[in-house]
């Protein structure tokens, strides 16, 4: 069954720029977000955020739909993160508590001192993740997405999916453990 985004795409196949413009309003926000969990960086992530959907213009013709649009839409913006990070080599990863977040109340300052210490520190050792780790940790952690729905956003096969996500994790506390112990007190 075609989605509404598949039925957007075919009319902006057809020319219809007004169905672009609801594909665009419809996605802009959650692409940004990703590509600035990704990069670190907010204009990286809104110039990339619109070359994914130029491209996507581009490609109406070819889309095929079958309800993967966000997949399809993912695909495209990390392969261009993916060549824009060959290009610069500057990518970073953001913490999360950078990221904009549900309000919530305030917790004690201490507590949360200590929390945003935290969230910097995985931030800070994510950051030096190669991308294809770093994709689907970001993607299974963070978003919350399915093995199956990163698969088709990365065109990877599942199993491929599920083994760099394992490695991300290992590494990640690899990296971790070799900060607390570099931290510790010598006897």
């Amino acid at each position: 069954e075609a989605s509404v985004e598949d039925l957007l795409m075919a009319q902006v196949a057809a020319g219809d720029r007004d169905a672009f413009a609801r594909l665009v309003e419809m996605h802009k926000d959650d692409l940004v977000a990703y590509l600035y969990r990704l990069s670190g960086h907010r204009q990286t992530a809104e110039d990339l955020a619109q070359e994914t959907f130029l491209r996507l213009y581009r490609a109406a013709g070819r889309y095929r739909g079958q309800g993967m649009f966000r997949a399809y839409l993912l695909r495209i913006a990390t392969n261009l993160l993916r060549s824009s990070e060959r290009r610069a080599r500057l990518l970073r990863f953001v913490p999360l508590a950078a990221a904009p977040a549900p309000r919530s109340p305030a917790p004690d300052p201490e507590v949360r001192a200590v929390g945003e210490q935290a969230l910097s520190r995985v931030a800070l050792k994510l950051a030096g993740l190669p991308l294809k780790y770093r994709a689907p940790l970001v993607l299974r952690a963070v978003e919350g997405w399915s093995i199956e729905e990163i698969a088709e956003a990365l065109g990877l096969p599942a199993g491929t999916v599920k083994s760099r996500i394992s490695r991300a994790r290992r590494r990640l506390l690899d990296r971790l453990a070799e900060n607390d112990e570099s931290r510790r007190p010598s006897r």
